[in-house]
């Protein structure tokens, strides 16, 4: 007979407490399998996708996209046994095991078969109210998905079946002006084939998808179709926010007169705030400055480039002052260290993992390549590469970002001369990279045209003192002044 399990939504690594569905890589009816990927969720870190844990028919999506889920929640039911025969009485929901009718598994059972044990997930239960039972009929084939899985706040729909470009949908018309739908509009357009982010998107322009007529494959209603319709129904209204020229306002809800647009602070950049907050306000932070002459370091850089041994990775001056960073802790590993507030004790560290502040489409993160000073320059010029790649592409993953010791930032891509950068917690010291330029210097008793760049490196004052904190900053400055040096301290 039928076996229903649900698969509980794990903690992916940190001990993180939540996350956000961010898109169903499938819909209800889709046959997965085991370690297929079945959804993208985004938590305070990163994007990860899970894994599905069981073979079988998706019956259930409980979770819609744009939800925020605690862990240990159940998000989405498989039928592990579809072929089962039914018993008797013929009805199938009847006959849904403990697991999907939210009562608790039998014991022995449930560390086996639940959800939340994943390799690498580690376990951990919350309790959660189980969400009414949907219609578990199988999903349009030309993208639309299942009610579970529109976006929060969307009226709720049933799961239709497959149309043909064939079938009239409806009557394409004049879109309706942005205004609440009319009575009976929410069921009306449960048979528009729409995808959840375009339903949103319809929603808080005030859409009715039943008037918007669908340009996708299958009559499929498209981002387009509707962003074209609310300019046509309420020009005036209207505020564009396309994934290609403002993709800082996609999720946002457009104001009535299309003045303002609000966006929900999510994951990345909450805690991203929270984090520099924290920061800004618990370690008092020192910063120091030095202007540098690093016109050989530009010419090792050119060098370099043309280097075979080097040309399979991207060499920049950012992998110079990296490795500059790297020695220079080796030459004072004092400032390797952290404060615990808990213990009130001073951590020192024995190794540097070199944090990379990266900015993303999702905000600012520091992944970190651990044990850099065992990295010789074309290793780190790989690992700074592939790090920054999938930061990009949002899939750094928690564990990538933990136990930072210090970290280089380069805001001198910007133009920026320099700035004061604020700690990464848990971290002692960072140093900001500004915009190398060529300018008037003193060089050798004559002004000639140099490569020059300031230097900034903000400290945890608690740990480290000013002293310390100049030695650093002048060692790193020699190493870009004079390359060479770094073979005598390598």
């Amino acid at each position: 007979m039928p076996q229903f399990v649900q698969f509980r939504l794990p903690d992916v690594g940190e001990g993180l407490t939540e996350a956000d569905i961010v898109a169903w890589q499938v819909a209800v009816g889709d046959t997965v399998t085991v370690n297929q990927n079945i959804v993208e969720i985004e938590t305070a870190k990163s994007l990860v996708e899970l894994p599905s844990p069981y073979a079988g028919v998706v019956t259930e999506l409980l979770a819609e996209v744009g939800d925020t889920v605690e862990v240990g929640t159940p998000i989405i039911t498989v039928d592990t046994d579809p072929g089962g025969p039914a018993p008797d009485g013929g009805a199938s929901d009847s006959s849904e095991s403990t697991q999907a009718s939210g009562e608790q598994a039998p014991a022995g059972e449930a560390d086996e078969t639940s959800g939340g044990v994943l390799v690498g997930y580690g376990t951990k239960t919350a309790s959660a109210t189980r969400r009414p039972r949907k219609s578990a009929a199988a999903a349009p084939e030309d993208g639309a998905t299942s009610s579970a899985g529109a976006p929060a706040g969307a009226p709720p729909i049933a799961a239709a079946a497959p149309a043909s470009p064939a079938q009239p949908r409806t009557t394409p018309g004049t879109p309706a002006p942005a205004q609440a739908p009319p009575s009976g509009a929410s069921e009306r357009s449960a048979h528009v084939l729409a995808k959840p982010p375009v339903r949103k998107l319809a929603k808080d322009l005030g859409l009715d998808l039943n008037g918007v007529p669908g340009t996708g494959p299958g009559g499929i209603i498209t981002r387009a179709d509707v962003l074209s319709a609310a300019e046509r129904s309420a020009p005036e209204n209207y505020v564009k926010h396309r994934d290609d020229d403002r993709p800082w306002l996609d999720g946002g809800t457009v104001s009535a007169n299309g003045r303002q647009t609000r966006v929900p602070v999510r994951s990345v950049r909450a805690r991203t705030a929270e984090a520099m907050v924290a920061s800004a306000f618990t370690a008092p932070h020192v910063t120091v400055f030095v202007t540098v002459d690093v016109t050989k370091t530009m010419r090792l850089v050119e060098r370099l480039k043309g280097d075979r041994d080097f040309a399979d990775v991207r060499v920049t001056p950012l992998l110079i002052a990296a490795k500059a960073l790297v020695l220079a802790i080796r030459q004072h590993p004092m400032i390797s260290a952290a404060w615990d507030d808990e213990t009130q004790e001073i951590v020192y560290k024995h190794y540097i993992n070199l944090g990379i502040a990266a900015a993303t489409p999702r905000g600012l993160i520091v992944p970190n390549i651990k044990d850099a000073h065992r990295l010789s320059l074309h290793e780190l010029a790989v690992e700074i590469a592939n790090l920054t790649t999938t930061a990009r592409a949002g899939k750094t993953q928690p564990a990538d970002m933990a136990d930072g010791t210090v970290t280089v930032t380069n805001v001198g891509i910007f133009g920026i001369d320099t700035g004061t950068p604020i700690l990464n917690p848990g971290e002692s010291a960072i140093l900001a990279l500004g915009a190398i330029d060529q300018r008037p210097w003193v060089h050798k008793g004559k002004i000639k045209p140099r490569w020059v760049t300031q230097l900034a490196l903000s400290v945890d004052h608690r740990l480290v003192d000013g002293e310390l904190a100049s030695r650093v900053l002048h060692d790193v400055a020699r190493v870009m002044e004079e390359p060479s040096q770094g073979l005598v301290w390598g």
